[in-house]
């Protein structure tokens, strides 16, 4: 159990010493990044391997009990996050090693990105409500500066637009956080969702319902809170967009969300109505705008709005099935996504744009960079036997085993359309465009290894992801995973019981 505390201690601990010593030692910074994100990620395994065991890991801290203390716990939906921020994190940094090398002080990079690992850990594993909100905080703030690492007019621009929504969704969250304390007498959320049952129906939760789905909708960038996201994800350096639409709006948003709703309050039709209602207005919005974008990063950043509303939608129907299916397009998107943004950056790097109406093909520049795109591209396309394609049928086939056809209709449809603007922005990716089309293809250089082997690596998960989460090998992970939400309130029970 005390393993747990260390998910939030080593990122923490390696961002405290970057700066003592990033000044004097050049790669410092890209050092400690990926020493600690490499014991993150094993560390990340092993409690994995606990919890499947023992079903939960807690800690309190200072040898607290609850409801007095800040507990720390690892369930089957904790792990389940953890391991996935903790690996990503890990084949970004070494991604990162390279592309950083543009910046002069590169600790400060390094910095920002531990703060960030350590604010969405934090969330993950924090039993305390308030907590979680101080943690989500300080992965917000390290992203906020992160998007303005470029310091030029529209980067500015776009990390401030994101910081201002930003705050405005903590405050709604905060806000909701203060009611619920008069309401509950406790910040614990075990205890609080305890507390909430045994009171029973009151006139204040459907405000601070309506509160956190603001809160959190803004921090998964779900339509109509979404107007940060491609201005911020497009105008990122490439690893830190790989990050936020990989990770960061899945932990702060739809983590935070699942757990509050599902766990706290209970999953209610009314929820579920409002939550499918902002999915499929994401789906189908986003994958429209997405057709009309040159860029690639800014085309990829509408593509993650469009993907966040399949998860959505999954978590709206309600239904084991389709819980299954929005955990696991969640674990697709994170690989196929963060793998696409780092190939948007190693295409710049290689062909000096990311306009898809000037590109000269990046297959005859960089074939690694080529076969991973393509990859990646077939993956969120749902072509299969891809992991795209299951996660996105499975959430299909729950809306008819549901009885919400049209919902089937509709999520089919957008995969459709998702597969319509991939072709249309992958044949001038690949090939390039018709009057760039075999000319100045010796304009790239190759890139560094340690750029390719992170996106080698999540290519390679992106077509072994069906076999390492629904076979037997890997049902505990998934299913854990599930039942967390499934069990809803009666988590609390169990949990509440043990930490004392």
């Amino acid at each position: 159990m005390n393993f747990v505390p260390f998910f939030v201690i080593l990122p923490l601990a390696a961002a405290f010493l970057i700066p003592l010593t990033g000044k004097k030692i050049k790669i410092a910074g890209e050092v400690a990044s990926i020493a600690a994100t490499l014991s993150l990620a094993v560390l990340s395994f092993l409690v994995a391997a606990l919890t499947a065991a023992q079903k939960a890991l807690i800690c309190n801290i200072g040898k607290w009990i609850a409801p007095a203390g800040i507990p720390m716990i690892v369930d089957g939906f904790s792990i389940f996050f953890l391991v996935i921020i903790n690996v990503i994190a890990f084949l970004v940094a070494i991604y990162s090693v390279d592309y950083v090398k543009r910046y002069t002080d590169t600790w400060k990079f390094f910095t920002l990105f531990l703060l960030m690992v350590a604010g969405m850990n934090g969330v993950v594993i924090s039993g305390d409500i308030f907590n979680l909100y101080v943690c989500l905080e300080i992965a917000a703030i390290a992203g906020y500066s992160l998007v303005a690492f470029d310091v030029d007019a529209e980067a500015l621009e776009a990390s401030f637009k994101y910081a201002v929504m930003g705050a405005v969704g903590s405050s709604f969250m905060l806000l909701g956080i203060a009611l619920l304390y008069s309401y509950a007498s406790t910040l614990n959320m075990a205890d609080m969702a305890l507390s909430i049952a045994g009171k029973g129906a009151s006139k204040i939760l459907p405000f601070v319902s309506a509160l956190f789905l603001a809160g959190f909708g803004l921090k998964a960038a779900l339509v109509p809170f979404h107007a940060w996201l491609p201005d911020a994800h497009s105008k990122a350096p490439t690893p830190v967009s790989a990050m936020l639409s990989g990770l960061l709006i899945k932990v702060l948003g739809v983590y935070a969300l699942s757990r509050i709703f599902f766990n706290i309050f209970g999953m209610t039709p009314q929820v579920s109505m409002i939550l499918i209602g902002l999915a499929v207005i994401s789906m189908v919005v986003a994958s429209v705008l997405a057709f009309g974008q040159t860029d690639i990063k800014r085309l990829l950043a509408y593509s993650s709005i469009s993907q966040i509303g399949y998860i959505a939608l999954g978590l709206g129907v309600c239904t084991p099935l389709s819980i299954m299916g929005a955990l696991f397009h969640l674990f697709n998107h994170s690989i196929f996504k963060s793998l696409l943004f780092l190939n948007a950056g190693a295409i710049e790097q290689s062909t000096g744009t990311r306009d898809l109406r000037k590109m000269p093909g990046i297959m005859a520049i960089s074939p690694v960079t080529g076969y991973t795109n393509l990859i990646g591209t077939m993956s969120i396309c749902g072509i299969p036997p891809l992991g795209g394609f299951w996660s996105k049928l499975i959430i299909i086939f729950a809306c008819i085993q549901a009885d919400r056809p049209i919902l089937a209709f509709i999520a089919a449809a957008v995969s459709a359309l998702t597969l319509g603007y991939y072709f249309k922005a992958a044949t001038p990716i690949l090939f390039g465009s018709k009057e760039y089309r075999g000319i100045n293809n010796n304009i790239g250089k190759r890139i560094a290894i340690t750029m390719a082997l992170p996106m080698a690596a999540l290519a390679v998960l992106s077509i072994l992801s069906v076999l390492i989460l629904l076979p037997d090998i890997g049902r505990s992970f998934l299913g854990d995973a599930v039942a967390v939400l499934v069990r809803g309130r009666e988590w609390n029970s169990a949990i509440s019981g043990a930490m004392r």
